[in-house]
């Protein structure tokens, strides 16, 4: 005997098919805190051309992500300040493919207050800094990096009683912005952003005071199969993202003596 469906069902299965959004998928991209603004604008451009997919950027310490991801985090895609952190993940077989560049980051010191901004690094332990806010140099990219500024111009130690330590980047820009810090060494990137553009002054410190801060992202093994974890990888490369990341003072790969 042949079963046959109803003649209603056969007419709303088609209709229950097309209404479903077949190729929607998910992306969890776990992101340097310095990304914050320009990854947001990135995120958003990418939306709009792909309004069927979910894509959710979380930002964080790099080298907490890092351990995170070792441990197993459900993240598909990892964006980090230092290059170093997705490079140990591939040679721990831990990654989808190799490590992309994407950007070197810049440091500056900045303040509210325009004057302070000014002061010469080697002139802080006597100026009126009461607090200093940098990153954990513990885990925190930009932290190690303002310490070996601070280092190279010799006034680390002398600097130990009046820093604060921001768990990342970001989380040491708000102690400046909020008045918790009368200076910080914090990124280009957060003092170039919406909501901090035009807050007090900034100094730029030369790049030859510390290491390269050169910045990386690797798909990870959960999102080897995901075409929208290649679509946004790639999106990385494209002008109009390049050209997000430029705004907010990111060098990137192939323009390094411009």
């Amino acid at each position: 005997m042949r079963l046959t469906l109803p003649r209603f069902a056969l007419l709303i299965v088609p209709m229950l098919l097309l209404a479903r959004p077949a190729l929607a998928e998910d992306l969890t991209i776990a992101a340097a805190a310095d990304l914050k603004f320009a990854m947001a604008e990135v995120v958003e451009a990418f939306r709009s051309a792909n309004p069927e997919d979910r894509v959710q950027a979380i930002y964080g310490s790099s080298g907490k992500f890092f351990t995170q991801i070792v441990n197993g985090a459900p993240f598909d895609l990892y964006f980090s300040a230092d290059i170093a952190y997705p490079r140990e993940l591939e040679q721990k077989g831990l990654t989808h493919g190799e490590t992309r560049p994407y950007a070197l980051g810049r440091i500056v010191l900045w303040s509210l207050d325009p004057g302070l901004a000014e002061v010469p690094l080697t002139d802080l332990p006597g100026a009126p800094i009461r607090k200093l806010a940098i990153a954990n140099p513990q885990h925190a990219p930009y932290g190690l990096r303002a310490q070996e500024a601070l280092r190279h111009q010799g006034v680390w130690e002398a600097m130990q009683p009046k820093l604060v330590l921001g768990e990342n980047i970001a989380h040491a820009a708000q102690f400046v912005g909020s008045g918790a810090a009368d200076a910080g060494i914090v990124a280009l990137a957060l003092v170039l952003s919406p909501t901090m553009e035009g807050k007090g002054g900034w100094t730029l410190i030369p790049a030859d005071w510390h290491q390269p801060l050169e910045q990386g992202y690797v798909i990870l093994p959960r999102a080897g199969d995901k075409a929208l974890a290649h679509r946004f990888a790639d999106y990385l490369a494209s002008e109009p993202a390049r050209a997000v990341m430029r705004r907010y003072g990111f060098v990137l790969p192939g323009e390094e003596g411009r």
